[in-house]
């Protein structure tokens, strides 16, 4: 069991429901008018979209399953990802 259990940890995943389209991460950013969310939606503007954006996300959040996935966890994926 153990074995297994680790093996299902090891190769779990994060996948985000449903897409949300630049113009939705826009407005969302906008009202925060923040340092951090000026460069977020800069990097999204250069890059053309938020496709990149989610599945590194994603991808950097699947390291917090064992302890926790929360808001302060994903802020802190988004400010490394504008700044990258």
């Amino acid at each position: 069991m153990k074995e297994l259990a680790r093996y299902l940890l090891q190769n779990a995943y994060i996948d985000f429901q449903g897409g949300i389209a630049l113009e939705d991460v826009r407005k969302f950013l906008r009202e925060e008018d923040s340092r951090e969310s000026r460069l977020l939606l800069s990097k999204l503007i250069d890059e053309g979209g938020v496709e990149d954006l989610m599945v590194t996300v994603a991808d950097c959040l699947k390291e917090y399953i064992t302890t926790g996935v929360n808001e302060d966890t994903i802020f802190e994926q988004l400010r490394i990802y504008s700044e990258s």
